[in-house]
C-alpha cells in the first residue's frame, strides 16, 4: 500500500481556503470618499485593507489565501484610484459645458 504524506495538510489548507473564500462572498462593505481629495482617496484605501484583513486576516498563513489578500488589496487600491481619476474627468467635462 502506498502513503501519500502531506494530504492531511493540503486538505487543511483547502479548507481553510475555502472558508475564507466564502467569509468574501457578498459585499465586502461601503467606501466613500471626495475624489478631489488625496487624503479622503488614501483614508478610502486604508479602509478597503481593513476590511479585508478583518474578513480574510485570520487566514493571512494559509499558501492560498495568503496571496490572494495581497492581491486583493492592490485591486481595491486600483479600484478606489480609477473610481476617484473617473469622478475628477466627469468632473472636469461637466465643467466645460
Amino acid at each position: 500500500m502506498v502513503k501519500i504524506k502531506g494530504l492531511e495538510a493540503l486538505q487543511k489548507t483547502l479548507s481553510e481556503a475555502q472558508k475564507a473564500l466564502d467569509s468574501v462572498n457578498g459585499e465586502l462593505g461601503t467606501l466613500s470618499f471626495n475624489p478631489e481629495d488625496p487624503a479622503s482617496i488614501e483614508a478610502a484605501i486604508a479602509e478597503s485593507e481593513r476590511l479585508v484583513d478583518e474578513r480574510l486576516g485570520s487566514y493571512a498563513g494559509n499558501a492560498i489565501v495568503g496571496p490572494l489578500i495581497s492581491q486583493m488589496k492592490d485591486a481595491y487600491r486600483t479600484a478606489v484610484v480609477e473610481k476617484a481619476a473617473e469622478a475628477r474627468l466627469k468632473g472636469e467635462a461637466a465643467d466645460d459645458e
